[in-house]
């Protein structure tokens, strides 16, 4: 498997997260935000410290990347695809999101479809997989909680999207779990929602993290 390039859309936290564990397992990274400055800053941070990572700022004019990843709001990242069409053809677009309400009481969406399902519906000929949507910002930036190295829970229809986006994970130094097709994405983001909750509930200041063990 060669390894694939990365596109990150979105340089707010999560997309920092993730792009730390794209820069420590040497992909090559590009940083993409509607703000420029804020790509430019991402990447500047990355670059120092990450030395030698091959992490840039660009544009979604740009080519993008083997993997895309949508770090946005669940309805902005639908915007993006509408946007990039057909460009996503192939392509394994992540989506990270979980599809809250306003007020963060509950899930917008859920039951009978997810957030990850209907941007598969948006781009029918991406592979879309759902991941990250359980981990917080800080803790992929860390690489672990409690000595513990991240789960990162993955779902998606097409197997070779899902190896390819797994050895990412794990070469960012996260344990990839793969958790079935990506309708198994509704229970992902109740279970993303449950732990936002138990942040305000528990006092973990987002530094909490799901973990499975056997």
């Amino acid at each position: 498997m060669t390894t694939p390039t990365i596109t990150i859309i979105g340089a707010g936290n999560m997309g920092r997260g993730i792009a730390h564990v794209a820069a420590r397992g040497g992909h090559t990274v590009t940083i993409v935000d509607r703000s420029a400055d804020d790509a430019q800053a991402l990447a500047s941070e990355l670059q120092t410290a990450q030395a030698g990572s091959a992490v840039r700022a660009g544009t979604l004019d740009d080519p993008l990347g083997d993997v895309v990843v949508l770090a946005t709001w669940y309805t902005n990242a639908q915007d993006i695809a509408r946007q990039l069409g057909h460009r996503l053809d192939g392509k394994v677009v992540v989506d990270i999101s979980n599809p809250l309400t306003p007020d963060f009481s509950g899930l917008a969406i859920g039951g009978t479809t997810s957030a990850a399902e209907e941007l598969a519906a948006v781009i029918p000929s991406a592979h879309v997989v759902k991941a990250f949507n359980t981990t917080f910002a800080g803790t992929l930036v860390a690489g672990q909680v409690a000595g513990q190295p991240l789960d990162v829970l993955i779902a998606g229809n097409d197997a070779d999207a899902k190896a390819i986006l797994a050895a990412v994970v794990t070469a960012g130094g996260l344990r990839a779990i793969d958790v079935g097709p990506l309708e198994r994405a509704r229970q992902l983001e109740g279970l993303g929602y449950l732990g936002i909750q138990l942040q305000f509930t528990q006092h973990t200041n987002f530094a909490s993290s799901w973990k499975f063990l056997a």
